[in-house]
């Protein structure tokens, strides 16, 4: 079992499983965090820039057999 931490979803992921991995930290659906980051890139590009910074930072999940 994984410590209560930050990490990219390997199971939940669209691109690189960083909103899957905010959701499940979260306790939030992911589908909605999705929707905010592209508003936020809509809106004037903050959104891809914060994704791309938590996708280099955030360690990916780690699945124990």
């Amino acid at each position: 079992m994984l410590k209560q931490g930050l990490y990219r979803s390997k199971t939940d992921r669209m691109i690189a499983g960083v909103c899957g991995g905010l959701a499940k930290r979260f306790s939030v659906n992911a589908t909605w965090l999705r929707l905010a980051f592209v508003l936020f890139t809509l809106l004037g590009g903050a959104g891809l820039l914060i994704y791309l910074f938590l996708w280099i930072i955030m360690p990916e999940e780690r699945v124990d057999a």
